[in-house]
């Protein structure tokens, strides 16, 4: 399986985790040409959050968490940026960047993983 394939198969275990925490998923994989992010939704209190997903087969390399660079943070914000700026209309009481890291059966839900300056 390749990169993408094994991106896609943690992503689908993120959403449902998200679903079965009343998350409404308005987006997935929304690119900009800053970059990409992986799940965007409304949280039970309207927060919309922006959802970096992370999975490792193994831990040869660190944690899933562990592997977001300053420059991956900053193309996450700008790309949220971005789709702010697209979608105006919609609605939602505050804004928030979570990281979803996945290692074998464990999920682990980073809320506020970094703040938008």
């Amino acid at each position: 399986m390749n990169k993408r394939s094994k991106g896609k198969v943690f992503e689908e275990i993120a959403e449902k985790y998200l679903l079965r925490k009343n998350y409404k998923i308005l987006f997935k994989n929304f690119f900009s040409r800053y970059g990409e992010i992986d799940i965007i939704a409304l949280d039970r209190e309207n927060n919309l959050v922006f959802i970096e997903v992370k999975g490792r087969n193994s831990l040869n390399y660190g944690r899933g968490e562990e592997s977001i660079t300053t420059k991956k943070i900053k193309s996450l914000i700008k790309t949220a940026q971005y789709f702010l700026y697209k979608y105006p209309d919609i609605e939602y009481n505050s804004i928030r960047f979570d990281v979803i890291s996945i290692f074998e059966d464990k999920i682990n839900h980073i809320e506020n993983a970094f703040y938008m300056e």
